[in-house]
């Protein structure tokens, strides 16, 4: 089955996020989230490629630390700025863009999950035009909420 995240346009050039309605309850979908452990499963950039300090489940102020890949290996750490149990969580890293999950509880076994990047923190900018992030990750964010629902509706991302 093809699956496919809606953009959402949201008016500011610096912030790129996507939306997906999943037949799985909100609970079970903000678990994974807090999850450091199953970011790799469901990112859409495939940069994420594991876990290298983490708790098993994030909370708020959290810190974790991330293998990763864009045409070269380096290492993140990430902290967790915003957290609701079931509704929202945030992470930045020394970049201080943020990456939000807020989740909508459509039904109790269906949930809307909006994925954001936000780069307006950041002090990068001319980084992030050069390296042409914010096209970049638009796309991402669509392929990880569609891994996402994959996971959970097909058990497979």
């Amino acid at each position: 089955m093809e699956y496919r995240a809606e953009i959402i346009e949201t008016g500011d050039p610096r912030k790129k996020s996507a939306s997906i309605i999943i037949n799985a309850p909100a609970a079970t979908i903000f678990n994974l989230l807090a999850d450091p452990a199953m970011h790799s499963v469901i990112d859409g950039s495939r940069s994420v490629q594991s876990v290298i300090s983490a708790p098993a489940r994030l909370s708020l102020d959290a810190r974790f630390s991330m293998n990763m890949k864009i045409g070269v290996r380096y290492r993140i750490t990430n902290r967790v700025v915003e957290f609701e149990e079931g509704k929202v969580i945030a992470w930045r890293h020394l970049g201080r863009w943020v990456w939000r999950y807020e989740l909508r509880e459509v039904t109790p076994t269906q949930t809307v999950v909006i994925e954001s990047f936000d780069g307006n923190p950041s002090p990068l900018q001319l980084w992030l035009r050069f390296r042409k992030a914010y096209p970049y990750v638009q796309i991402a964010i669509a392929k990880s909420l569609v891994r996402l629902k994959k996971y959970f509706e097909d058990g497979k991302s």
